[in-house]
């Protein structure tokens, strides 16, 4: 059985925007709602870092897609499919000009393949090998660049406003 995790700057790029986009809530709250926006933050925080841990399980029976109890409870679905079961793989575009591939069944069930996971061309192999179907054309969703990207916009976002923070606090100070 082999494992195939959520490829870490999908997660990172995530999580990282999360926190740019909500860190200074708590700060800019008025008294009153201060401690809720932190508990708020929190729980965010928790289940942002909850539905990326989303993962693939290949082995010689199947392939299955797990998710975390809270990700089923947000209505992401996990399935289960044997080898014998897929029939073909269906590509259809999407509307920024990638692909979404789809394992199609012979009970004419639709599973759409995983396209953000680490080791994928070891997975694109595993489902070469079992079901014999072409996969030359299946690739990442998209580049692991535009990730990459987010994340460090992101990180630079958080580093503005703690500059921005300790900028107004020490000018509060100075008064």
């Amino acid at each position: 059985m082999e494992i195939f995790k959520t490829i870490f700057f999908v997660k990172s790029s995530l999580i990282s925007l999360y926190l740019a986009l909500t860190i200074p809530i708590p700060f800019v709250s008025n008294e009153e709602s201060k401690v809720v926006s932190i508990l708020v933050f929190i729980v965010g925080l928790f289940l942002i870092i909850n539905i990326t841990n989303d993962y693939v399980m290949a082995c010689d029976k199947g392939i299955s897609y797990k998710t975390s109890f809270i990700s089923r409870v947000l209505g992401k679905k996990e399935w289960e499919i044997t080898w014998e079961e897929i029939v073909s793989i269906k590509s259809l575009p999407t509307s920024q000009g990638s692909k979404v591939h789809y394992f199609c069944t012979n009970k004419s069930e639709n599973f759409l393949l995983p396209q953000r996971i680490e080791k994928f061309e070891r997975f694109l192999s595993i489902i070469s090998e079992k079901t014999n179907l072409q996969i030359k054309e299946i690739s990442y969703l998209s580049p692991l660049w535009t990730y990459k990207l987010l994340t460090f916009f992101s990180v630079f976002m958080i580093i503005g406003e703690i500059v921005a923070f300790k900028y107004q606090i020490l000018s509060m100070l100075n008064l």
